[in-house]
């Protein structure tokens, strides 16, 4: 059985993710302990908030370096929402650019809706872009629910962006590199086709712990 360290620094659909995540076939520790995070097969970085809120409360915890650490070790970590933008290198959410974990190159902007509403809220469809680990065995597209106003500034054919949305104009709504990813869309309220993305990523940090065996 594979376990999952969910991070938990005070913000994010924290017990909703973890249920899922219980569904998608892991164990899960929901804590901010260092080590008892570094026990866990994979780490998952909930958030729902302010991107500058979320740095400080990482950085109080001493959470931004760890989490650093972890992925420059291997270890697969999914960020979701909030948690996804937290893994790049910072955002410009309140003008000037707050720094991020830096653990995917970018930054975070603000989402051009092109006259729609924001925030961008309720089900969209994600286009995949190429074959990743996360969306074996799902439908393409694939609808997912959204909640956010802030996306990656990512070229659609970055090869870091594995999924495509459109909200008045495209926007990265998946990404990975490497042994990092990230969705834009909530997986814990995305029904079947999230459970199942959720499952896909325990199945990566099934295929790491079975390498590093």
């Amino acid at each position: 059985m594979i376990t999952l360290g969910l991070v938990d620094y005070g913000m994010g659909n924290r017990r909703s993710m973890q249920k899922s995540l219980e569904r998608a076939g892991a164990t899960v520790v929901l804590t901010g302990d260092h080590e008892a995070l570094a026990r866990t097969d994979g780490l998952v970085v909930p958030g729902v908030g302010a991107f500058a809120r979320a740095m400080e409360a990482l950085d109080e915890t001493g959470l931004t370096e760890f989490l650093r650490e972890r992925a420059a070790a291997g270890v697969p970590v999914l960020g979701a929402c909030l948690g996804m933008q937290l893994l790049f290198e910072g955002s410009t959410e309140f003008g000037s650019t707050e720094e991020g974990l830096g653990l995917l190159p970018g930054e975070v902007v603000r989402l051009d809706p092109r006259g729609l509403k924001l925030p961008h809220i309720g089900w969209n469809n994600v286009r995949w872009t190429r074959p990743s680990a996360l969306s074996e065995g799902l439908p393409d597209p694939t609808p997912f629910y959204h909640v956010h106003s802030f996306v990656p500034a990512l070229a659609p054919d970055d090869d870091a962006a594995l999924g495509i949305s459109d909200y008045g104009s495209e926007f990265a709504s998946v990404v990975g590199r490497g042994n990092v990813f990230g969705t834009q869309f909530h997986p814990e309220k995305s029904s079947r086709d999230g459970i199942a993305l959720l499952a896909n990523f325990v199945r990566v940090c099934t295929s790491v712990e079975a390498t590093a065996a």
